[in-house]
């Protein structure tokens, strides 16, 4: 058996940015992408040159297109929780596990996607808050290490 990573099985492993961008930009269009990453580049002059310089120099905004098209243009079934933190590229995934034919996307899905991400980013702030009412000491259970 070997012990070599088979990272072949990534639908990212040879594909530019620029391709990448190319396929998702012809299926769904810029207005779709800005509405289901909310990442400017789709949003104001979009171009796929001016997005790729932007997605090149920004690691957050092109891991979230990366997974976009892993998983709604790919349709590929959500990662495991181990491969969830790593980067798309650095992904393995499943041999038994095909990429399928592009989501169909809408904006009246992106909305409802826009609108869960902020109760689950108000709940985060409430819960904040919360923690914060409660004078809670970051430093009290480490050591005195000054001695």
């Amino acid at each position: 058996m070997s012990n070599k990573i088979n990272y072949k099985n990534n639908p990212l492993h040879g594909v530019s940015l620029k391709s990448l961008l190319i396929e998702i930009v012809d299926q769904y269009g810029f207005e779709i992408l800005f509405a289901y990453l909310n990442i400017n580049c789709f949003k104001t002059n979009p171009s796929i040159d001016s997005s790729v310089k932007f997605l090149k120099k920004t690691d957050w905004a092109r891991e979230k297109v990366e997974v976009f098209y892993l998983y709604e243009y790919k349709s590929l079934p959500g990662a495991s929780s181990e491969q969830f933190s790593l980067s798309p590229r650095a992904r393995i995934i499943p041999e038994d596990q095909v990429p399928g034919d592009p989501k169909e996307l809408s904006f009246e899905d992106a909305e409802r996607l826009c609108e869960k991400r902020a109760n689950k980013s108000a709940s985060r702030e409430q819960w904040g808050e919360h923690l914060s009412g409660k004078n809670i000491d970051p430093w009290a259970n480490r050591k005195n290490k000054s001695r």
